[in-house]
């Protein structure tokens, strides 16, 4: 058993090796037999309901399996790695399979919002290309022009830092990085030319 904590296994009585302390999700676990089945059943469950879909922003609630991108009507929890999504002001939330889908539907919500107005938006958030974590989209980076395509092909590629959108733009052919205020909507449409 390899040692999680860090902590190295101590010895118990008579100098025989007691296991090494785990750490899951902050509570210090002891490794023993009968709760090895409980530990993974632990970290399976925290996966499956989106433990790790979390940032400094507080626990961001992933896309159900009939939550929709109201841009293309792809189920979005099919794409876990390109989640984004906008919230409103009341708490509805449009997820979207690509920050390119959530930036076509804040360019055109008269098209896409159901009714909804801009002005009516609290939050929008991006997936870390990296890192999987959420991230504000108006403090992330973009990598145009890549090679790497998202759900629906030629994608805005977000990223929580400069350093790592440059050096994803130089590993995977980037033509640019752009901030949120540099996009626009025919920036949008150019990338499905």
């Amino acid at each position: 058993m390899r040692d999680l904590s860090g902590q190295g296994g101590q010895r118990g009585r008579g100098g025989a090796q007691r296991p090494p302390a785990l750490l899951f999700r902050g509570i210090k676990v002891r490794y023993r037999k009968r709760t090895t089945g409980i530990l993974v059943a632990m970290l399976v469950a925290s996966v499956l309901a989106g433990a790790v879909y979390a940032s400094g922003d507080g626990d961001l609630p992933p896309p159900g399996t009939k939550d929709k991108c109201p841009v293309c009507g792809m189920f979005v929890y099919k794409y876990p790695d390109w989640v984004a999504y906008v919230e409103m002001g009341d708490g509805q939330r449009f997820y979207f399979d690509g920050a390119k889908d959530m930036f076509r539907f804040f360019f055109n919500m008269d098209e896409f919002g159901q009714g909804r107005e801009a002005s009516e938006i609290r939050a929008m958030h991006v997936t870390d290309y990296y890192d999987l974590v959420p991230v504000a989209a108006d403090k992330a980076y973009y990598v145009i022009g890549s090679d790497v395509y998202g759900p629906m092909g030629r994608e805005l590629v977000p990223f929580a830092s400069i350093e790592g959108a440059r050096e994803f733009m130089q590993d995977h052919k980037g033509e640019g990085v752009l901030d949120f205020g540099d996009i626009d909507n025919d920036i949008v449409r150019g990338l499905d030319r």
